[in-house]
């Protein structure tokens, strides 16, 4: 019998599955061509933790932690949305104010000097404010053809003097309404963490679950046991981590519960629906994107609505860590963190490369190195001079890794 005769015969339909080692070879193959992912953020990230730590103690302690997420939560919020921005190659300069006016608009019509609606409704009032906004700079720039700088930059100042029209002559204007105060100010009770745990890591597990045999049934190839196994641990790792520090200070904030809520829904659009795989393709070559059928000017419009709305949730989470607003909601350095943070997150500037993850990486360093400066006692120039030189650096990055990519034929 010969060799061939031998050897087990293999359906052509029967599904196959990749080993774990096949994996790392290729994500190994992918950094060395300069897809480098998410690993310079998380060396970043390591390499401040260590450097602030060393220069003071108090960083890495439980209390400065619940801190930093609670800070750094307005300027991840935004920043997802500037993800959808960048994703298509565009820029959006107006999103520190249209925060502005989202929190003024919410802190104003819950006043408790005037006739009050209900709390959701003035919610909703100023996050569709938000989306008008998106919706009108979109409607601008796709349909006129005006660069989304220029919109984006007369909304900047056009919605700064909205901003001030709104407060007028009050000055500043503190929130007294329990829920708005409480977004960025109440934390989970111990056991209730522990069970939300047990519940993300569960629901995490069961999806892989399924994804593996919807493909199994497709006769399309799964991925590795054992890498799903180090998947669903990892995770599991890491936010029995996040919660038993928290829980050693004030417990785990609400507010990080929704910037991880609204993390894990962006990323569903952007991965798993057609709305998502279109902006990839419209950022990568519109021209070709519109050959293809698919209506650039709707992405565009949707992409601004979707990032002002974003801004608009960003900016009620701010005005409820000051506890108020002022003719200053929107300015300081909103725009200036969010835009960095997403770049800074890996979040490519030539359009049609990145991730929602970008925006919780770039902001968990945008707000380490504000904290960690804080309290080392150093001046905002300093933060300022720093941040600007972390962002210089990561947009350099990503500049010689699409060089590489390009290099290698990646690209």
């Amino acid at each position: 019998m010969s060799a061939v005769a031998d050897q087990p015969v293999i359906p052509p339909d029967a599904p196959t599955k990749d080993t774990l080692g096949a994996y790392a070879s290729r994500w190994w193959t992918g950094v060395k061509a300069g897809d480098l992912g998410s690993l310079p953020i998380i060396l970043g990230l390591v390499i401040i933790a260590i450097v602030f730590q060393t220069a003071n103690s108090n960083f890495l302690t439980a209390g400065n932690f619940v801190n930093l997420i609670v800070q750094s939560a307005a300027y991840a919020l935004v920043a997802m949305g500037i993800v959808f921005i960048l994703l298509l190659g565009e820029i959006d300069l107006s999103v520190g104010y249209v925060s502005g006016v989202a929190g003024v608009l919410v802190a104003l019509l819950l006043n408790p000097d005037k006739s009050v609606p209900p709390t959701f409704v003035a919610v909703i009032l100023a996050l569709l404010a938000g989306l008008a906004i998106g919706t009108l700079h979109g409607l601008i720039i796709s349909k006129i053809g005006i660069p989304s700088f220029v919109v984006t930059l007369a909304g900047l100042l056009g919605w700064n003097g909205v901003v001030l029209l709104l407060i007028g002559s009050r000055g500043t204007v503190i929130l007294q309404n329990d829920f708005l105060v409480g977004l960025a100010n109440n934390f989970m009770s111990d056991g209730l963490a522990w069970i939300l745990v047990i519940a993300v890591t569960a629901l995490y597990a069961g999806l892989h679950a399924m994804k593996i045999r919807t493909r199994a049934k497709a006769n399309l190839p799964t991925e590795p046991m054992l890498l799903i196994i180090i998947r669903v641990a990892f995770l599991l790792v890491v936010l029995a981590i996040v919660v038993a520090v928290a829980n050693q200070d004030r417990g785990v904030p609400w507010v990080g519960v929704i910037v991880a809520a609204l993390f894990v829904f962006w990323t569903f659009v952007l991965q798993r629906t057609k709305f998502g795989r279109h902006i990839y393709a419209v950022g990568g070559n519109a021209e070709a994107a519109r050959r293809a059928g698919i209506n650039v000017d709707r992405i565009k419009i949707a992409c601004f609505a979707l990032c002002s709305l974003m801004a608009a949730v960003g900016g009620l989470v701010l005005a409820s860590r000051l506890r108020s607003v002022d003719t200053n909601s929107g300015g300081g350095s909103i725009l200036l963190y969010s835009i960095a943070a997403a770049v800074i997150g890996g979040t490519s500037l030539f359009g049609g490369r990145g991730h929602m993850k970008s925006a919780i990486l770039g902001a968990l360093v945008i707000g380490s190195i504000d904290n960690g400066l804080g309290l080392l006692g150093l001046s905002s120039g300093t933060k300022f001079v720093v941040t600007a030189g972390v962002l210089l650096l990561a947009v350099t990055v990503d500049s010689l890794a699409t060089r590489g990519r390009a290099s290698s034929g990646r690209a």
